[in-house]
């Protein structure tokens, strides 16, 4: 009987096959330490250059941190004809029912006087369709929902209770960041917004159909402004 031949075992892997956690310079990017806060602060901060900047330094931050893109929520719909449709079918039907219904239960003027300035302006169409499409659908959703998920997520945990937290927490940052320009009535109103989209993140994990809905939500909001409507609309349900 010929002698059994040994197994050779396998040649380790390459070093170079190093996995996220073995990369301190990304440890400290997705963590809490000085880089990761000034991570934070660029990001949060990056909308005063222009915007949408904060969300293209979210995915800046994403890439050079290694965190999937699966955590901001950018998960590929099941069919993004049916994400698409939903979410301006979504977004039109709620801003309607905010504008009939809740602004004037909370009080509000009928009229936006912050942006009423834009109606019938023609020559400011190009830019205010890149502020709500590109600014607001896609940079606010993912700084407020995407990212600010992610990292209050890391701090707060994944329960139940954690997430209810973060949507209170990013509900009021979203609609503090609204104040400067719109009041207390636009501090109100993206809260609103903000408990709505962010709960909806929290049980899905997906922002797509959210990006859809937010873009459309304002564009609903900037027809009614542009043709005069926004008091028609505002007194639909109260006389």
């Amino acid at each position: 009987m010929p002698s059994q031949i040994p197994q050779l075992s396998e040649p380790d892997a390459p070093v170079e096959t190093l996995s996220a956690l073995d990369d301190p310079f990304t440890v400290a990017l997705r963590g809490f330490g000085p880089l990761g806060i000034l991570a934070i602060l660029l990001i949060l901060f990056g909308n005063e250059v222009f915007v949408p900047f904060s969300a293209v330094l979210v995915l800046v931050w994403a890439r050079l941190s290694r965190t999937p893109w699966s955590e901001l929520g950018y998960v590929r719909p099941r069919s993004w004809f049916a994400s698409l449709a939903i979410g301006i079918a979504f977004g039109i039907a709620f801003k309607f029912l905010m504008k009939a219904l809740v602004m004037p239960l909370l009080g509000a003027d009928s009229v936006n006087h912050a942006y009423h300035y834009l109606a019938g302006d023609r020559a400011a169409i190009p830019g205010t369709l890149y502020a709500l499409v590109i600014g607001a659908g896609f940079g606010e959703e993912t700084l407020f929902r995407g990212y600010m998920f992610e990292r209050l997520g890391k701090l707060l945990g994944k329960g139940r209770g954690a997430k209810i937290s973060i949507v209170l927490i990013t509900s009021v940052l979203f609609g503090l960041a609204h104040y400067s320009v719109q009041g207390l009535a636009g501090v109100e109103q993206a809260m609103i917004v903000g408990l709505v989209l962010g709960s909806i993140f929290a049980v899905t994990g997906r922002i797509w159909m959210l990006m859809f809905a937010h873009a459309a939500f304002d564009l609903t909001a900037y027809a009614m402004i542009y043709w005069n409507l926004e008091s028609r609309v505002a007194h639909l349900i109260f006389k």
